[in-house]
C-alpha cells in the first residue's frame, strides 16, 4: 500500500500525498488531516479512526518526531483494546507495512517535521 515516504511526501497506491493523512483499516485515506493543536496528537484528532475498531493504530510522528501524542492516549486506546505505536514517520511506515498484513490496522502520519 505505502510505496514510499520522504520528508513532506508519501506515495500510496501510485497517488502522491503532500499533507498529513489518516489510513483507515479498510484502506480508505483521509488526506489533509489537521490536528486541533498542531504538533499535539489527542484522541479527538483520531476519533473517527478509533470508531473503525482497529486492532492497532500507528502514529507517524514526523521526520523528526515533533508530533507528540498525549501522555494518556496509549492508555485510553488500550482500554478500548487498541494497541498504539508512535514512531517517527519513516520507521512508522515500515511498522505499518508489516502490521497491516497481519492485523486490522489504522494509521495517522505527520509527513513533515
Amino acid at each position: 500500500m505505502i510505496e514510499s515516504y520522504s520528508f513532506g511526501k508519501m506515495v500510496i497506491d501510485g497517488r502522491e500525498y503532500t499533507a498529513d493523512l489518516i489510513i483507515y483499516p479498510d484502506g480508505r485515506i483521509r488526506d489533509s488531516w489537521w490536528r486541533v493543536q498542531g504538533h499535539r496528537l489527542t484522541r479527538n484528532d483520531i476519533e473517527d479512526l478509533v470508531e473503525e475498531n482497529p486492532e492497532v493504530i500507528i502514529a507517524g510522528t514526523g521526520a523528526f518526531g515533533l508530533m507528540k501524542p498525549d501522555q494518556d492516549l496509549s492508555v485510553r486506546l488500550k482500554e478500548k483494546g487498541i494497541e498504539f505505536i508512535a514512531l517517527p514517520t519513516e520507521p512508522a511506515v515500515r511498522v505499518y507495512s508489516k502490521t497491516s498484513r497481519e492485523k486490522r490496522t489504522g494509521a495517522c502520519f505527520h509527513l513533515t517535521c
